[in-house]
């Protein structure tokens, strides 16, 4: 069973001083397996995150979130785990857990580790006892269900990796559902048993000292009791975040996911979390037809998870109205609620090549960072975003992830996020590991290396750090709150608005050098220290290509 040992011992708080320190941070998404191997065996490892915090601190961020590092067969590469309170011996040992909490504490960075609590390994022990028998202690800690008088399964319900979500089991003579790989059977929160044992797992790493969690796919954990079939989903319907290929996107997921019980859970989470002042959490809203209402839900102030995000703005739909629409829709849903957002993960395509822009990255990378860093809500980075890394193209016989093999060609699954992050152009592997990569580094990732960037005045990575060291010193930037004012595409214009100080932005998505007439922009105070070029010249404002203009308005309206 899960191991929680005895033993653990509390860490130092962060939270002390600035409690809500996340509305203010940025978080930086840590994937190990790819960030840096000092053991040589081609997997990143937890002490390698430890060598690196230097780099995570220099960036200018506030906090990391670490992707799964426990024990798992690792079929979905740590997101099907077997014992949530032990460390792989692939990434470490928990003494290099202790060590990463001290070193990123004594550097000011919190550290949120990524919970995957919707599902287990079919390894677990918890699943072995469960599947036993009908009769066992943990017979109903996963949902099982009767076959239908065909034979077969209980729903209609669909598995986000492809098929039915129903495995049949020839030991019990039942299915059980599986959300996402069959070697994934989601456990049963109805039952109160397992909400107690799941909790006890947020305790054991509260009391380690973690400062919070990302919590992988929290709008999963409650199925509809009655098992009533998903009607189809409507014309004009989507569910944001699947891809066009996948038949997941032809239903109305109304009783496989964000059932209104999840709510009472994530409200006895919260109150846990509160009884470690300066935790914190972020939820992954997975697939979802209404992103914006479900975060509003997720996030009550003081209630729930304290910001959630979702796939809004890490699909394939690029212009300045489609980012002002989807911020917009956020802003009218959310209330007292507070939003994530991020441009990429470890299960998306990287935005500079999803969103088609590789031809200008060294321009574009910059402007989408700080976009995404002008925002109203929470900004996660993901490794290697910084140096505005695209896509890489695998291979299919040395493709890794299950979900790009089971639907390659027309889509070819997230192992072109995940290769490893380039720190030396002139080492073996970009430095990643004296080994063999898991995951092949492609020239052109090698030829952006920390070590290139660095030297670099005006590369991607340094105008990076520059900005989030700007965006620290501008309240308006970090707890303003946030309106859109009209401009033509591919101008995107806001205004973030402070304690009477409102800033205004202005970013031109687009490669062409643009002027903007503003009838307003005498009375508007340019800003500089931000590293972008544009200028005004009368009542008219002068953009190059992938390039933005802040300012202060001199007088607030």
């Amino acid at each position: 069973m899960t191991t929680i040992s005895t033993t653990s011992k509390r860490m130092a708080p962060l939270g002390e001083g600035n409690i809500e320190w996340w509305r203010d941070g940025v978080i930086y998404q840590i994937y190990p397996r790819s960030f840096l191997d000092l053991n040589g065996d081609g997997l990143g490892d937890i002490a390698g995150i430890t060598a690196r915090l230097d780099y995570v601190k220099a960036l200018g961020v506030d906090a990391i979130w670490v992707s799964p590092f426990f024990v798992s067969p690792m079929v979905d590469f740590g997101y099907d785990i077997t014992d949530h309170c032990q460390v792989a011996p692939m990434f470490g040992t928990m003494a290099d857990v202790d060590t990463l909490l001290d070193e990123a504490h004594a550097r000011g960075l919190r550290v949120m580790i990524d919970l995957v609590l919707s599902h287990t390994s079919d390894r677990h022990p918890w699943f072995t006892e469960s599947r036993a028998n009908r009769s066992n202690d943990k017979a109903d800690w996963y949902v099982w269900a009767d076959a239908r008088p065909d034979g077969g399964p209980p729903t209609n319900w669909l598995s986000l990796f492809g098929g039915t979500s129903w495995a049949w089991d020839t030991r019990r003579c039942q299915y059980y559902l599986h959300n996402f790989l069959e070697s994934q059977p989601d456990l049963n929160f109805h039952h109160p048993a397992v909400q107690d044992a799941v909790l006890d797992i947020v305790r054991f790493w509260l009391d380690r000292g973690v400062d919070g969690f990302r919590l992988d796919t929290s709008n999963f954990y409650f199925h509809d009791a009655l098992l009533r079939d998903n009607p189809p989903l409507g014309p004009g319907g989507q569910t944001v975040g699947v891809h066009v290929t996948n038949p997941y996107s032809y239903q109305d997921h109304l009783y496989d996911k964000s059932r209104p019980e999840n709510l009472a859970f994530l409200e006895r989470f919260r109150r846990l979390l509160d009884e470690f002042p300066g935790t914190s959490a972020v939820g992954e809203i997975g697939p979802d037809r209404d992103p914006a209402g479900t975060t509003a839900a997720y996030t009550q102030r003081g209630k729930r998870l304290h910001m959630a995000y979702s796939f809004s703005l890490l699909g394939d739909a690029f212009s300045a109205g489609h980012i002002r629409k989807v911020v917009e829709e956020f802003e009218a849903a959310i209330g007292d609620g507070w939003p994530s957002w991020a441009l990429s993960n470890h299960d998306i395509a990287r935005v500079i090549s999803r969103w088609r822009l590789e031809a200008h990255a060294d321009r574009a990378a910059p402007l989408l960072m700080a976009l995404l860093l002008s925002l109203r809500g929470t900004p996660c980075i993901y490794q290697g975003e910084e140096l505005g890394l695209t896509e890489a193209e695998i291979p299919f016989e040395l493709l890794q992830d299950p979900f790009g093999r089971a639907f390659w060609p027309n889509f070819v699954g997230r192992d072109g996020c995940r290769t490893p992050m380039p720190w030396e152009a002139d080492a073996l592997h970009g430095g990643f590991t004296p080994g063999t990569p898991w995951l092949p580094m492609p020239m052109a990732h090698a030829q952006r290396a920390v070590s290139v960037q660095e030297a670099q005045p005006d590369s991607v990575l340094l105008r990076n750090r520059r900005f989030l060291a700007w965006r620290a010193t501008q309240p308006a930037l970090q707890r303003g709150s946030i309106r859109f004012v009209d401009a033509p595409e591919p101008l995107l214009c806001l205004e973030r608005t402070q304690a009477g100080e409102t800033l205004r932005a202005v970013f031109n998505l687009g490669p062409n050098a643009m002027s903007f007439p503003m009838a307003d922009l005498p009375a508007i105070e340019a800003l500089d220290g931000h590293g972008f070029k544009g200028v005004a010249a009368g009542s008219s404002l002068q953009l190059d290509g992938f390039d933005a203009f802040f300012g202060r308005l001199k007088e607030t309206r």
